[in-house]
């Protein structure tokens, strides 16, 4: 992680042309065959901050109880008061970068993979709420929609504050990714959900 903070810092200063692995090892401290050892090109190296948001994002999904909204929990999960220093600096990088992904299209890839991998982790939270499998195809979907839809916000606010300056209150993050997630999902899992006398998940307590 350490290497990817600096790495995406140097990215914003100078652009990705003009970061050389070099940079990214002399500004963490690193010769550039460790650098290397761990990372397959410079631009990988934001790799481990795009996914650790993901992860960070789908471990509080995960404390999800089944008797409150999404809305409800993202309001817990979006409130700063809940973060730490390190997690508001890294969000903000992070939403820096992803401003930037149509000027440094070599950032895509990275970008893209930290979404698509968090795939498995929303299928085994959409699974969990409804008492399915996380290998049942429409699970799968699902979870592949969501991923999208949370990449789409991600991108779209981040291009908003960067470039044209808008601001986002929480309730205002709240309520499009929970719109988004809910207009594209195939099946519903964002509403609270019944359990029987034997503790298993039932539907939505709404259609």
């Amino acid at each position: 992680m350490d290497i990817s903070r600096h790495a995406a810092k140097l990215f914003l200063e100078r652009g990705v042309a003009g970061t050389s692995g070099d940079d990214i090892a002399a500004a963490a401290g690193l010769s550039a065959r460790t650098i290397w050892r761990y990372f397959r090109s410079k631009e990988s190296c934001v790799e481990p901050l795009f996914a650790k948001s993901m992860t960070d994002f789908c471990e509080q999904l995960r404390a999800w109880p089944k008797d409150i909204s999404i809305e409800e929990q993202f309001a817990k999960t979006f409130a700063l008061e809940t973060k730490t220093d390190q997690e508001i600096a890294d969000g903000f990088l992070i939403v820096r970068l992803v401003a930037k992904l149509a000027e440094e299209p070599e950032l895509q890839t990275s970008w893209l993979m930290s979404r698509h991998q968090s795939e498995p982790d929303l299928a085994l939270i959409i699974a969990d709420r409804l008492g399915r499998s996380s290998q049942d195809f429409d699970i799968r979907l699902c979870a592949a929609a969501v991923a999208s839809a949370i990449r789409v916000i991600d991108e779209t606010v981040s291009f908003a504050a960067i470039v044209h300056k808008q601001t986002f209150s929480t309730a205002e993050l709240v309520e499009q990714m929970a719109a988004a997630i809910r207009r594209i999902s195939p099946i519903p899992f964002c509403d609270p959900v019944a359990s029987d006398v034997f503790g298993r998940s039932g539907g939505s307590r709404r259609s």
